[in-house]
């Protein structure tokens, strides 16, 4: 297993990256506008675009759209390109918040943050609709 987990963090975690990275991005464009929805949504496209560009088979454990009805990627959602080498594809579950602190982005304020943990199939607890501090730590 521990062999599993160094190429699952070696090839994914760059990917990973942009992927928050571009989530974070495009609610910014939206900050002071007071628009938490606009700001929400721009988040959640941003993630979901390019988490499908991602050679896995990703699917979404723990999100947020199905308790407050909120653009977001859902629990049981399926994202990456997957691909034609299945055997290069990592089979993985993914926890999101594309933007945790919604109001302080759109009121403009410091503080929001996107948010995604990853581990392989099977790693992390399906938690539906309940809420957990976002407290992500590396195996160290």
């Amino acid at each position: 297993m521990p062999q599993l987990e160094a190429s699952l963090e070696q090839d994914l975690s760059r990917e990973f990256l942009k992927v928050v990275e571009e989530a974070a991005i495009a609610s910014a464009r939206t900050m002071g506008f007071g628009e938490r929805k606009v700001s929400d949504h721009a988040a959640v496209q941003a993630m979901r675009q390019v988490m499908d560009t991602i050679p896995m088979n990703g699917t979404i454990v723990i999100g947020e759209g199905e308790r407050d009805e909120a653009p977001m990627l859902y629990i049981g959602e399926k994202v990456g390109r997957g691909g034609p080498d299945q055997a290069q594809n990592h089979e993985v579950d993914i926890a999101v918040d594309p933007l945790e602190g919604t109001n302080l982005c759109a009121m403009g304020t410091a503080g929001a943050i996107t948010v995604l943990a990853c581990s392989e199939q099977g790693g992390l607890l399906h938690a539906p609709d309940c809420y957990m501090e976002k407290i992500i730590v590396g195996p160290s």
